[in-house]
């Protein structure tokens, strides 16, 4: 562990004499405990109507199986399932999805592999490093179970990419290139794109290995999602000014409108502010112009940039204002990616593109977990339904009514 470049946080001792740490564990084995048994009563709920041949309750419970220890980010944690008893013979049997059978650590701690491998922590050293993290509970973590692990997310990101869309509806995108150096001869662009649905909520749509974030990988990406189902198009896609991305984008989902994140110089950056932060086009565009003359002797490419992207950069006032924090200033692969950041230093156990493109994936699912539904979900059905908004604002069809 010596030469890796984990820094671990000091943190307090954890004894069994320690009535603080032990209430906590207390605590959490009682809400697995009550977590449980409301599995248990869902399924004694969905037989309750089935009786044996003399009137009795064919699935009862039946005890408990033995106790077993689930490592979790508080300890070692003793856990009980419980089973039940089929009088009918039908072979039903209770199975939590919380704790299933094959269970042996808290879904937190797994979260934690990933991160450590892409930090540049071997597999060998992963035991020392989650007990540095976690404390003697990552105990049986050799390098074989990271192995197996690995191998495992390697095959569940494969199901995910052929995964059916034909039921997804997103009506906006993120999309973004995220780098990583992962071989002395390579670098591994990392293509992602999260989506919103059409009901406010934020998800993953696709992480991806490119070469760099050209056309070509983009439009294999773009083709892949469209093969399997994702129809309509997006309404509206939001990203960098990589051009690849768009020029694919345009091709495939020629539908899909699309506003740029602007990357420009720090003092032109508080310039482009007052641009996002004016209350409509017409106020945008002034604000615009006053940049461009400001800047344009000093930074004349990025101004010249700035002009070309223009209609782009304020195509979001074409949206319901409440939307406007969420594609203007915001984007969840860079917020993401500020806490989880590759591995940058060139390292020859660094490991394979795949392995580094099966991590990346598994953190954005477990980010996606905290993700938050957007602000103004509700508005989203007009943006589906086509209804037109000018300055953020819904257009009212007065002179359609009182022309009819």
């Amino acid at each position: 562990m010596s030469k890796s470049n984990l820094h671990a946080l000091s943190q307090p001792e954890m004894t069994s004499n320690d009535p603080l740490h032990e209430l906590i564990r207390q605590g959490a084995r009682d809400l697995i405990a009550r977590a449980v048994e409301t599995e248990l009563e869902g399924l004694l709920s969905q037989y309750a109507d089935i009786k044996t041949a003399d009137g009795r309750q064919a699935v009862v419970r039946n005890g408990y199986l033995p106790k077993r220890t689930i490592q979790t980010g508080v300890g070692d944690v003793e856990v009980q399932v419980p089973k039940v008893r089929d009088r009918s013979g039908a072979g039903i049997r209770f199975n939590s999805h919380l704790l299933p059978p094959y269970l042996k650590r808290a879904r937190s701690m797994d979260e934690l592999i990933p991160w450590l491998y892409l930090r540049g922590i071997s597999s060998g050293d992963f035991q020392e490093a989650l007990s540095a993290l976690v404390g003697e509970q990552a105990k049986g973590l050799s390098a074989n179970t990271v192995s197996r692990l690995k191998a495992q997310w390697l095959d569940e990101h494969k199901d995910w990419q052929r995964r059916d869309l034909s039921q997804t509806r997103y009506v906006y995108w993120w999309a973004d290139g995220v780098y990583s150096n992962v071989r002395l001869d390579d670098r591994l662009c990392l293509l992602v794109i999260i989506g919103v649905t059409e009901h406010g909520h934020k998800e993953l749509v696709a992480v991806e290995d490119g070469h760099r974030e050209s056309e070509a990988s983009w439009r294999e990406l773009l083709t892949g999602l469209k093969e399997r189902g994702l129809e309509p198009s997006p309404k509206l896609a939001v990203g960098d000014g990589a051009l690849g991305f768009w020029n694919a984008l345009s091709k495939v989902f020629p539908d899909t409108s699309y506003t740029l994140k602007c990357e420009e110089p720090p003092k032109v950056k508080s310039a482009l502010h007052e641009i996002y932060l004016a209350e409509t086009r017409d106020s945008a565009h002034k604000a615009f112009n006053s940049t461009l003359s400001r800047f344009r002797d000093k930074y004349p490419k990025a101004m010249e940039n700035l002009e070309k992207d223009r209609d782009e950069l304020l195509a979001f006032y074409d949206f319901p204002a409440i939307h406007w924090i969420h594609l203007r200033t915001t984007n969840p692969i860079e917020s993401t990616f500020a806490t989880v950041r590759l591995r940058t230093k060139r390292s020859r156990s660094c490991g394979s593109r795949d392995t580094t493109l099966s991590m990346v994936f598994k953190l954005l699912q477990s980010a996606q977990k905290r993700w938050k539904r957007i602000k103004g979900f509700d508005q989203l059905k007009l943006v589906v339904d086509n209804v037109q908004f000018q300055d953020g604002i819904q257009v009212d069809n007065q002179s359609d009514r009182n022309a009819a």
